[in-house]
């Protein structure tokens, strides 16, 4: 009896715990919001930009319209809406794309507000994807992985209460959008549901730098059934990425990789998906470890299997 009402307590704290997190949030949220239609040099650049979200924005309408120009920097004279200075280089595989598509229907900057509310309405549903993650490990993990992925306290005047979320707000990032694909698909694992877990990080791999940090807790969430729940994530990184065979898509795709580089500099914005998914790494590294060393030690009595059968055929 005792037990139970402890654990009620704990539920209700937990409960106001992530309210005010997400009133925190909100009021970081504002101030970036009322600055989402103006016209500077972001976050880390020292001439005149786009919102970060434009390069999202014509890329989706590209797709329907002019998919060969998906890639291309800077307005193109096809028809698409105009953005000043220019849009933004859209820099993520196309089923980006495909999962935001509807967004192009909107004028630009009231597709961006929907965007960020939409993404800020997503705020709960994470805090409760940590917690069913989180749980097992008691109060106080679960309370320092809601503090930093609905958060990420870091606090700056006119920034509000997390200069990663406020840049997220006020460019127009889908890095929330990011962080509950990740965390829907370790939560999916956990419940035995390999197929749809794999699925749902196929779908995150539209941005791969935070997909592979999260491959090795994919892995150890999906452990009963790892080889299905790799073979689903890798059928629908195909499927979902068919428009790069697209005439003009796929060159112009690998001619973005290696004009940007493969590897970007650590935005503020990025810290939000990445934070999460290395504290759950910390918290469950013997599990990690254990899981990775035993598909190492599986992987060559697997290989002669393969070999086998390609030979006996």
């Amino acid at each position: 009896m005792v037990q139970a009402k402890s654990a009620q307590l704990g539920k209700k704290a937990l409960l106001a715990l992530m309210a005010g997190l997400l009133v925190l949030n909100l009021l970081t949220f504002l101030p970036a919001y009322s600055q989402i239609a103006t016209i500077d040099s972001g976050c880390c650049s020292n001439h005149p930009l786009a919102k970060d979200f434009s390069g999202v924005y014509i890329g989706a309408w590209r797709l329907f319209h002019d998919p060969a120009s998906i890639y291309i920097h800077g307005n193109v004279s096809d028809g698409e809406p105009q953005i000043y200075p220019q849009p933004e280089q859209y820099k993520y595989l196309p089923s980006s794309l495909l999962l935001v598509s509807p967004i192009h229907l909107l004028s630009y900057q009231v597709s961006m507000a929907v965007y960020d509310i939409f993404q800020f309405l997503l705020l709960p549903l994470i805090g409760i994807l940590v917690y069913q993650l989180t749980k097992e490990k008691g109060w106080a993990i679960t309370v320092i992985a809601e503090v930093l992925v609905l958060l990420l306290p870091a606090s700056a005047p006119g920034w509000g209460f997390s200069v990663s979320y406020f840049w997220q707000w006020k460019e127009g990032q889908s890095k929330v959008i990011e962080t509950l694909i990740l965390m829907a698909s370790f939560y999916l694992g956990k419940k035995g549901r390999p197929v749809w877990s794999g699925i749902t990080l196929g779908i995150g791999f539209f941005d791969p730098r935070f997909a592979l940090v999260a491959l090795p807790l994919f892995l150890t969430y999906n452990s009963a059934r790892t080889r299905l729940a790799l073979k689903t994530l890798f059928a629908t990184l195909i499927l979902s990425n068919l428009p790069l065979l697209y005439p003009g898509v796929g060159a112009s795709f690998l001619g973005m990789v290696f004009s940007t580089g493969v590897s970007t500099a650590l935005y503020p914005y990025a810290i939000i998906p990445l934070d999460g998914v290395v504290f759950l790494s910390f918290i469950n590294y013997d599990e990690i470890k254990s899981e990775l060393v035993g598909i190492l030690r599986n992987l060559p009595s697997r290989l002669i299997q393969t070999r086998t059968g390609i030979s006996s055929s």
